[in-house]
């Protein structure tokens, strides 16, 4: 990836910056299916989410970024890196959290969903107010990282070169662009979540289903 022209809007900055993610670059393994019959529901590992794996490579720019960007004592710092690390920890912990509680797999989610939308917001932030730009959504450049994010297993040494030759412009443009494609795929696995949940209920639904089938089943006195 080469420092290419970078892209503003007719004022100046990118005014449909929000519009990085593509629906054909991030297909990523939904979580586990429900299984008949089972009241502890297996669950895929976390590790194999592509949105999981999305979200740890922007905590891994995030940390770097934050560091070699932002003054020291600037509380813009841990605040990156703390929704950063959100992020990602709670998809994993509601990956973990759906084998028993998909209630809570789904909450736990939109808590990750929320803390990767608030350092879309610093990155933003931090370029606006620069006077640097935001790529649009059909640019070069952002079409080049949607290009990257199609390699599977996602990972940060995808990423090494250009964090750590590229300028603070462009690596924080990047991670712009992993963190919708990163949102478009947790939106994907709720819209899964929240449609399992109501046709197959919770925890308590499955144990109550289970007791009554045992009871039907047991011979008649």
């Amino acid at each position: 990836m080469t420092d290419q022209p970078q892209r503003r809007g007719s004022d100046g900055n990118n005014r449909n910056n929000e519009n990085h993610d593509s629906r054909s670059s991030h297909k990523s393994p939904l979580p586990s299916s429900p299984v008949p019959n089972r009241i502890i529901q297996p669950r895929g590992d976390y590790q194999t989410l592509l949105s999981f794996q999305k979200a740890e490579v922007v905590y891994d720019i995030t940390f770097r970024f934050a560091h070699k960007y932002l003054s020291r004592g600037d509380r813009t710092v841990d605040q990156m890196i703390q929704s950063a690390r959100s992020g990602k920890q709670n998809i994993l912990e509601g990956s973990k959290a759906g084998t028993t509680s998909k209630e809570t797999e789904i909450k736990l989610t939109n808590v990750g969903r929320a803390s990767l939308e608030e350092l879309l917001a610093d990155y933003r932030d931090y370029l606006r107010v620069r006077d640097k730009s935001i790529w649009e959504k059909g640019s070069k450049e952002a079409m080049y990282v949607r290009e990257l994010g199609r390699r599977t297993p996602q990972d940060y040494e995808i990423y090494r070169n250009f964090v750590e030759t590229r300028s603070d412009e462009v690596i924080a443009n990047i991670a712009i662009c992993l963190i919708h494609q990163t949102n478009y795929l947790l939106d994907q696995q709720l819209k899964t979540l929240e449609k399992e949940f109501i046709e197959q209920g919770g925890l308590r639904e499955r144990m109550t289903q289970a007791r009554l089938k045992h009871r039907n089943q047991r011979p008649q006195e």
